[in-house]
């Protein structure tokens, strides 16, 4: 990148270069980000130059990309179609399937409602229920101990249940959950994380909110890097019902915050995929109802 110059551009260029300040980047990470972000919602299937343009602008090397894509490829996350001289990459059905069901969390209009009921599945003593314990980690229940799992029913709960056939599973209701109850699901780490990404975000939030960023490619970079931030620490929160959460919870405070930054950069970030020539949005309904929005 060329040396930054409004206070947009630099705030940019300090959260690209924070990225690369953490470590190793995940290329293969930030290219699922981009592809759930932007390219599903437009049919799902990308030139391997417009995913080079997008990775470059956040200082990724082509053969870094290369490699990651050959890495997604053999682990059936995307396909590739070779058209002439031109490779084309889209999302495997392992792949879709799996962002499906990311994307509720990432671009939620806000924590669900708790109707005030509760489901505890307890394991029998000695069972190894690794896979079970994913299963249902994925369904929304919290592990509060060995072998113990709580769910809190939302008013849009799945209508889908996890196997627990060879689980006690109690049903009930309860009003006593006193705020010391709530560190058994809550993490320091989650909270800290979110906190650093509004402390990190807020000036390019302030500097858009005055001026855009120079070009539409800036803003195609700048949103997947907010996503790719944002997607790391909602997946790793257990999407409570505000009921449930602590007074001081930093969660909401940075929804909200992706949610406007989100916002003011899609005129421009949707501008540079049309100019990349890929196709209109399949569902721009739903898409522009992301956040709640």
């Amino acid at each position: 990148m060329d040396v930054p110059t409004e206070p947009a551009e630099t705030a940019l260029a300090g959260l690209i270069d924070r990225l690369h300040q953490r470590g190793r980047v995940r290329v293969w990470s930030l290219v699922i980000t981009l592809f759930g972000d932007a390219i599903v919602p437009r049919g799902g299937e990308a030139p391997l130059s417009s995913l080079q343009n997008v990775m470059a602008h956040l200082g990724i090397e082509a053969g870094a990309l290369r490699t990651a894509m050959s890495r997604l490829a053999s682990d059936g996350w995307v396909v590739r179609e070779r058209r002439g001289r031109n490779s084309f990459f889209s999302l495997d059905r392992h792949g879709q399937h799996a962002f499906d069901q990311a994307t509720r969390r990432i671009y939620a209009a806000g924590p669900p409602d708790w109707d005030g009921s509760w489901t505890v599945a307890i394991a029998p003593p000695g069972s190894n229920g690794r896979a079970r314990d994913d299963l249902l980690k994925d369904q929304g229940f919290l592990r509060i101990a060995d072998s113990v799992h709580l769910l809190p029913r939302t008013l849009k709960q799945e209508d889908s249940e996890p196997p627990l056939s060879d689980m006690l599973v109690i049903h009930g209701t309860s009003a006593e959950h006193p705020e010391m109850v709530r560190t058994l699901w809550l993490s320091d780490e989650i909270a800290s994380a979110y906190r650093e990404l509004i402390a990190e975000y807020t000036p390019l939030a302030r500097s858009l909110a005055l001026r855009p960023l120079p070009t539409p490619i800036d803003a195609m970079a700048a949103r997947t890097l907010l996503i790719h931030d944002w997607r790391r620490i909602v997946l790793r929160d257990p999407g409570l019902p505000m009921a449930l959460l602590p007074q001081d919870w930093p969660g909401e405070e940075a929804r909200l915050l992706v949610r406007d930054l989100y916002q003011l950069l899609l005129p421009q970030s949707e501008s540079w995929l049309d100019q990349a020539n890929l196709p209109p949005l399949v569902d721009a309904g739903t898409f522009h109802r992301r956040f709640g929005d």
